[in-house]
């Protein structure tokens, strides 16, 4: 009898004893990176919806970063964010969703600064991944880089189009006005999913995207 309460006990104790450092996070850190002449405001309806569906806002990062630079410069930012996402949360690795150019920086983390180590799920939305003619439109230094076949994207797509093992996803829409041609957003190696016809910015806030993209990093 006294071995049966003193295993009640002690089992008793287990479950009210703290798990030292604290309980893991419920959900990856979430990067959010928007795209050319945009700022963190585009990720609002996305972020509430996150919020939402349980994720705190220490797992949601939104930030701004100069759009007319060079990809190659906003992808050592991005490099840096990440790191101070990874010490501030303590998670092991975050899921970076991007729009648009966003979703070139970071590939360009991904594949360039070793970025496949701290990134579980990838996702871009409407990313010119192999270039758009609308931006032959623009002269500054990262619109050069978004056109097609241009020294840029040539390197990035060069060999592997979606290295390591991260979990790319692409979502891609038919009335996209801003990538021509639409299926410049499909990667080699990654879930490609059409959106059907949704606005290019519209892809941020809709709500069946954002669904399939919850599913997808969750």
């Amino acid at each position: 009898m006294r071995r049966t309460l003193l295993v009640v006990a002690l089992a008793t104790v287990a479950l009210l004893t703290p798990i030292a450092g604290g309980a893991a996070a419920a959900h990856d850190p979430i990067l959010f990176v928007h795209g050319w002449s945009e700022n963190e405001s585009v990720w609002s309806t996305m972020i509430r919806n996150f919020e939402r569906e349980g994720w705190t806002s220490e797992e949601l990062n939104n930030w701004r970063y100069n759009t007319r630079q060079s990809n190659v410069t906003t992808a050592r930012e991005v490099e840096r964010k990440v790191a101070e996402i990874l010490t501030r949360t303590r998670a092991a690795k975050v899921d970076i969703i991007s729009h648009s150019m966003g979703g070139l920086n970071t590939r360009y983390y991904l594949k360039n600064l070793r970025g496949t180590e701290k990134v579980d799920d990838w996702v871009s939305l409407g990313g010119p991944n192999h270039g758009t003619t609308t931006a032959e439109l623009c002269p500054e230094t990262s619109c050069v880089e978004m056109r097609p076949n241009s020294t840029f994207l040539r390197e990035l797509n060069r060999e592997d189009e979606t290295p390591g093992t991260v979990n790319y996803g692409t979502w891609w829409s038919s009335c996209d006005e801003f990538i021509n041609p639409d299926e410049s957003v499909l990667l080699t190696g990654a879930t490609n999913t059409e959106a059907g016809c949704v606005t290019h910015v519209g892809l941020t806030s809709n709500a069946t995207v954002f669904g399939q993209v919850r599913d997808f990093v969750r």
